[in-house]
C-alpha cells in the first residue's frame, strides 16, 4: 500500500492528482478507506455509519485502474469510491433495506438510475450507509441515525452527546470521518441538509426533477430527491455532475432537460459573492437559535458582506408559519411504498405497508423500539390520493411555499438567494421542491458544527454552487473531527 498519500481531508482533485502522479491507485484508495472504516467505524469510537461494504469494491477498483492505464479516464469521478445511503437500489451483492430488518434480504433487481449514471462515470460504489429507518418516516421521536438493521449512528464530533443528523446520517458521518471522499444522501425535508450541517460538511439538496428518483425507496413523490455530500463544494459539484439526467421512468426529470449541466464545476468562482443579493429571514427561522449560534451567523454575514454580497436583513416569509410538514407525506407515502414493496423479490418478507406493520408487530423488541406511528397513520389513508384533505393540503403546500412564500419574497427584494442558519429553512424549501446547499459555518464550544444554508428558485444549482464556493473559499470553516 502506498505510503505517500494521506486520505484524511483528501478531495477528488487531490485523489485524481495522486492517480496521475502514480503515487496512488484506486485499489490502494479503496483499501485505505476500508482500513479506516475498520479502525473507526467498527472499532475505536464505533461510529456505526457503514451498514455494508461492496464485496466487489476492490475488484472494481482494479478494473478501473487497468482502464485508466490502458484507455485514460472517463472523467473526474473515475476510480473514486462513493458511499450510498441504504434506501438507494444497487444491483450488486449488497442489500437495499431502508435501514429496516424487514428488508434485510432485499437485493435490488436493477440499479437506481443515478447509480447507473455514476457507474458509467467510473465511480466505485464502496458500500451502503446506515440511516434513520425508513428515512425518518416510521414514527415520532425516533433518534436521528437509528435503524433496526444498523443500530445507532454516532456523531464523529462527540459520539456520546451530539446528533449525527438525519436521515442521511451515515452518509454525513462517513464523509466527515473520512471513510470516503463523497457520499449520496436523500432528502424529503432536511435529510441531506441536516446531517451535512451537523457533521461539518457540504450537502446539496437539488431541485426536484434534476436527479431521477427511480430505484429510491420513496416517501413523498412531491418532495423526494437524492443529493451529493462532500467535504468541499467542488467535490459536491463533481458528484452532482455524474448524477443528473433525464429518466423516462421518472417524468419530473423531463423538466430538467434544458436545465442540467454535465459539469457543474464550471460555475465555481472564488469571487462569486460580488453584488449577490442574499436575503436573511430572521423571524421564525432564528427563534430557536442560542446566542452562541446567532453570534456565529453574524460573523458569517459580516464575511459575506466583506466579499461583496449585499445582505437584505430581516426579510419576512409570511407563509413560513403555515407550512404543514406531515399531511401530504402521510398520504403519498402509502402510494409510493406499496408500489416499491410490491415489486420486490419473493424472498423479502413484506410486499405492502400493511404487511410491514404486521411484520414489525411480530417482533416489537427488535422492530418497534420507538414505535411506528407514521406507518400506521399512513396506512389508514386510502392509498388513492383522492381524499379532500390530501388534495387541499398539496395545493396549499405549493401556494404557501412557492407563490406566496419563496417566490414572493425573492421577487419583492430582488434576491439571488436566501440564507438560513443550520437547516432551519428546509421545510419550506422542500415543499417548493427548490434547491439548497449547506456549507460549514463554524463550530460551537461543545464541538457541534453549524451550517450556513443557501436556497433559491428551481434549477438554480449553478448560482447556489457559485455562492457556496465563494463563501467556502473565504470562510474555510470546516474543522475535521478528532478521531
Amino acid at each position: 500500500m502506498t505510503k505517500y498519500f494521506n486520505i484524511e481531508e483528501a478531495s477528488i482533485s487531490d485523489i485524481q492528482q495522486g492517480f496521475k502522479s502514480n503515487i496512488l491507485s484506486s485499489k490502494e484508495l479503496v483499501l485505505m478507506y476500508l482500513e479506516r472504516i475498520a479502525k473507526l467505524d467498527k472499532d475505536g469510537p464505533k461510529l456505526n455509519s457503514i451498514l455494508e461494504i461492496n464485496p466487489d469494491a476492490v475488484h472494481i477498483a482494479e478494473k478501473l485502474d487497468y482502464e485508466r492505464e490502458k484507455q485514460g479516464i472517463r472523467g473526474l469521478i473515475h476510480g473514486i469510491p462513493v458511499l450510498v445511503k441504504d434506501n438507494i437500489d444497487t444491483r450488486d451483492k449488497m442489500h437495499t433495506s431502508g435501514g429496516s430488518l424487514a428488508l434485510q434480504y432485499n437485493y435490488a433487481k436493477e440499479d437506481a438510475y443515478l447509480i447507473k449514471k455514476l457507474r458509467t462515470a467510473g465511480a466505485i460504489i464502496l458500500g451502503k450507509t446506515n440511516m434513520t429507518e425508513w428515512a425518518n418516516f416510521m414514527t415520532e421521536g425516533m433518534p436521528p441515525g437509528y435503524s433496526s438493521r444498523g443500530g445507532q449512528v454516532l456523531s464523529p464530533y462527540d459520539p456520546g452527546n451530539l446528533s449525527p443528523g438525519g436521515s442521511s446520517s451515515g452518509s454525513g458521518v462517513a464523509v466527515s470521518a473520512n471513510f470516503c471522499t463523497v457520499a449520496i444522501g436523500t432528502e424529503t425535508s432536511g435529510s441531506v441538509i441536516s446531517p451535512a450541517s451537523d457533521n461539518g460538511i457540504v450537502g446539496l439538496k437539488p431541485t426536484v426533477g434534476l436527479i431521477s428518483r427511480s430505484g429510491i425507496i420513496p416517501i413523498s413523490h412531491s418532495q423526494d430527491v437524492a443529493g451529493p455530500m462532500g467535504k468541499t463544494v467542488e467535490d459536491v459539484a463533481i458528484l452532482l455532475s455524474g448524477m443528473v439526467g433525464v429518466d423516462e421512468n421518472d417524468p419530473i426529470t423531463y423538466t430538467s432537460r434544458d436545465q442540467l449541466h454535465n459539469d457543474y464545476t464550471q460555475f465555481l468562482d472564488r469571487n462569486g459573492l460580488e453584488s449577490v443579493r442574499i436575503g436573511v429571514p430572521r423571524e421564525h427561522f432564528f427563534n430557536s437559535l442560542t446566542s452562541e449560534e446567532v453570534k456565529l451567523v453574524e460573523e458569517n454575514l459580516a464575511l459575506l458582506k466583506k466579499q461583496g454580497a449585499v445582505i437584505i436583513d430581516n426579510i419576512e416569509i409570511q407563509t413560513a408559519n403555515n407550512i404543514n410538514s406531515k399531511t401530504v407525506m402521510l398520504y403519498e407515502f402509502k402510494v409510493g411504498i406499496n408500489n416499491y414493496l410490491a415489486r420486490l423479490n419473493h424472498n423479502v418478507s413484506v410486499h405492502s405497508l400493511e404487511e410491514l406493520i404486521q411484520y414489525n408487530n411480530k417482533d416489537p423488541e427488535k422492530m418497534l423500539k420507538y414505535g411506528q406511528t407514521d406507518l400506521i397513520a399512513s396506512n389508514n389513508t386510502s392509498g388513492t390520493l383522492t381524499e379532500l384533505d390530501y388534495i387541499v393540503s398539496r395545493l396549499n403546500d405549493i401556494k404557501l411555499s412557492k407563490e406566496d412564500g419563496i417566490d414572493k419574497v425573492m421577487s419583492k427584494h430582488n434576491l439571488d438567494a436566501l440564507l438560513f442558519p443550520n437547516y432551519k429553512g428546509v421545510e419550506i424549501v422542500a415543499k417548493a421542491g427548490y434547491p439548497s446547499i449547506t456549507v460549514p459555518g463554524g463550530t460551537l464550544q461543545n464541538g457541534k458544527p453549524i451550517g450556513i444554508t443557501f436556497a433559491a428558485e428551481a434549477f438554480s444549482e449553478p448560482k447556489l454552487l457559485k455562492i457556496a464556493y465563494a463563501f467556502e473559499q473565504h470562510s474555510k470553516k470546516r474543522i475535521p473531527p478528532s478521531l
